[in-house]
């Protein structure tokens, strides 16, 4: 492992304290400190990359503050896969400055680190697919009849084109069933606390608010300009399969719901 790696706070402190309190340190105290082997700082000796800041007569070598600071460039560089004949270049250059070569490193960092989450994410997806856990379109849709679901799907088309139902399925496919099944909850939740506020003005900063997670909420099967959620307020009244999935919860939720989507609407206009 390499120095910036393993470091912890604790071990940063240690090593700032020490460099301040010693004025030289020993092969064998700067591999410690800096996690190398004493193998590799001989290397580096004999490579003029890292030398000693005091050789003694018996061949003793003794480290300074300056050539600690020296290893840690080196490390750094080593991590981005630099050769180390071209660390030596970097470093011996008379325009060399750490302040500089820092913010080169961090930049660099998050570059890979920002690589390495979308890795990450694709390894987690191919372990969801190999362990079957991802979604299956129709799954979506348990409980309801194949003809009810093609029925949706040709209004979905007729309304807002077959992208949008493609859209719609990409995602679902896309997501873990834990992740559908939160979606499912996160509507079910949504309902619930819309039917304790149906005595309230649809215009109620508490109704727009659930109204706005209900926005969001259905952003996450596709992107649903505001035009759009006002045609699906439309549906919620003036479709009969809309309407009575939401008199499950009240019977005048889908009219109490198209209002308060109707404000939101009007106050999002445009965007």
């Amino acid at each position: 492992m390499s120095f910036f790696l393993t470091l912890t706070w604790r071990d940063t402190l240690t090593l700032y304290l020490t460099s301040m309190a010693m004025d030289k340190f020993s092969v064998n105290q700067l591999a410690k400190i800096a996690g190398v082997s004493v193998r590799t700082l001989h290397h580096y000796d004999e490579i003029d990359l890292l030398k000693p800041a005091i050789r003694t007569d018996a061949g003793y070598r003794y480290y300074s503050r300056e050539e600690l600071l020296r290893l840690q460039q080196i490390l750094f560089y080593r991590e981005l896969d630099i050769p180390l004949a071209d660390i030596r270049e970097i470093l011996d250059d008379e325009q060399f400055d750490v302040l500089t070569a820092m913010e080169s490193h961090r930049k660099e960092l998050q570059k890979r680190i920002t690589h390495y989450g979308t890795l990450l994410e694709t390894i987690d997806h191919t372990i969801a697919n190999l362990k079957n856990e991802k979604m299956n379109y129709e799954e979506m849709y348990k409980g309801f009849s194949k003809e009810q679901v093609e029925e949706w799907e040709k209004e979905v088309t007729e309304r807002w084109g077959a992208d949008k139902l493609d859209e719609s399925k990409r995602n679902i496919m896309a997501m873990t069933k834990a992740e559908v099944a939160n979606l499912k909850e996160e509507g079910e939740q949504i309902n619930l606390a819309l039917v304790k506020l149906m005595d309230k003005d649809p215009a109620d900063a508490a109704v727009q608010q659930l109204v706005a997670r209900h926005y969001a909420w259905i952003n996450k099967f596709y992107a649903c300009p505001i035009k759009m959620y006002r045609g699906i307020g439309d549906m919620y009244i003036n479709d009969e399969r809309y309407r009575a999935t939401y008199e499950q919860y009240a019977k005048e939720l889908p009219g109490f719901l198209k209002k308060a989507m109707d404000v939101f609407c009007d106050l999002h206009e445009g965007q």
